[in-house]
């Protein structure tokens, strides 16, 4: 078995001098067994803490009694445990996206709570098998890689996703499993034909000799403190998509004949304006990518209301934490005459593109005028808002540039 090459795996992404607690996703299921038990032997003698968290998804009628067994075996195994319950109104269609976005946001939520920045999963060859039959039956389901961002957002900021089993196929783990004497559970939705990834189990997806290549990070770019992004004209699809994305604030990136269409405009050399998924590109000798702030018609750029002391993340790119005064948080296009007329001067170095869609800040206390956010913010004695651009660091981590858990 290739376990030599699941603990290099750990070794490579995680900082051995962090104290930071690992969150592991686990079932109690074979795979999501033995990656806690490798996790676990790797922490051990460093000191480290791992946190085990379930997920109930409320699917099956013995769902619960399964949610106490794992965490029981968790605990059993020397992990920290915690369940968490998906206990939203399940949809008609879309059962298994809409699952599998539930469990995300539910595992981000509880590792980011838990002071982790790595959540660490089970996916393994067999997944990478089955995805590729499951995207030829017309499924949506995306490659998982081995070190990426949190796939949910914003409840996935500042967390990566660790998939340390992806070089071993199911039957390695549970031929190891077996060996040492493990028991696991078995979920028979992965039995039930009606889903895609059940198929490709049933139909024994052949398991991919190649690993999946991703684009290397991009050697220029640049992001101001507006949030906007520039980029050269032969920027890579991939990264034009990551720069589209975070821009935004979205959580789902442009894919298919819309992000090459704005591919090859770019690379024909042509100056032009153009939208897609949230954000503006306007094309002259370099590209700039920011928030399309005609967004606000369709319902983004909300207004966010912040009680004291609250935190919350507006339009998917800034994160604000309220004072000891409530605010609203709200986008400046239509707002600028409202603003002093020291920081009307400031706009005049942000291209305009980018300035309809910058966030202000509106007490809700008194008559106090809004306060333009041009740069991150701190939190003051006095108690004042702290505000944080997401796009940097976002951008940085979807493009490969922060493949550790060290670098920050």
């Amino acid at each position: 078995m290739r376990l030599d090459q699941v603990r290099a795996a750990l070794d490579r992404r995680l900082d051995p001098a962090s104290r930071a607690p690992l969150a592991v996703g686990f079932s109690g299921g074979g795979d999501s067994l033995f990656l806690l038990k490798t996790v676990l032997d790797w922490a051990r003698p460093l000191d480290r803490p791992v946190l085990a968290l379930v997920v109930d998804h409320q699917l099956q009628p013995q769902s619960t009694a399964w949610t106490a067994e794992a965490v029981a075996k968790a605990r059993a195994l020397g992990a920290a445990a915690l369940g968490l319950t998906w206990t939203d109104q399940k949809p008609r269609t879309g059962l298994p996206a809409a699952a599998r976005r539930a469990r995300h946001a539910l595992l981000a939520t509880a590792a980011r709570e838990a002071g982790a920045r790595v959540l660490i999963l089970g996916h393994t060859a067999s997944d990478l098998a089955e995805g590729v039959a499951m995207r030829a039956e017309g499924s949506s389901v995306s490659n998982p890689r081995a070190w990426a961002p949190s796939p949910v957002w914003p409840e996935g900021r500042g967390l990566f996703v660790l998939r340390p089993l992806l070089t071993l196929t199911r039957a390695e783990i549970r031929d190891a499993l077996t060996r040492e004497g493990e028991t696991w559970l078995d979920d028979p939705a992965n039995l039930d034909l009606r889903y895609a990834r059940a198929r490709a189990r049933a139909a024994g997806a052949l398991t991919p000799l190649l690993p999946v290549r991703e684009s290397p990070p991009p050697g220029v770019f640049e992001i101001d403190p507006a949030g906007a992004i520039r980029l050269p004209r032969d920027v890579v699809p991939a990264h034009l998509a990551a720069a589209l994305l975070c821009a935004s604030g979205a959580e789902r990136p442009p894919r298919g004949d819309r992000l090459a269409r704005l591919v090859e405009r770019l690379r024909s050399g042509a100056r032009f304006t153009a939208t897609l998924a949230g954000a503006r590109i306007e094309a002259d000798q370099a590209v700039l990518i920011c928030r399309d702030a005609g967004e606000a018609a369709r319902g983004g750029l909300a207004r966010l209301d912040l009680a004291p002391g609250a935190c919350g993340v507006w339009d998917g790119r800034w994160e604000v934490v309220a004072g000891k005064t409530a605010l609203a948080v709200v986008a400046l296009r239509g707002r600028t005459s409202s603003l002093p007329a020291e920081q009307r001067a400031r706009l005049s170095a942000i291209a305009p593109a980018v300035r309809p869609s910058l966030p202000v800040l509106l007490s809700l206390d008194g008559d106090a005028p809004g306060e333009l956010v041009l740069d991150d913010l701190q939190l003051e004695a006095d108690g004042e808002a702290r505000v944080r651009s997401l796009v940097p660091d976002r951008f940085k981590a979807a493009v490969g540039l922060l493949d550790q858990e060290s670098v920050t």
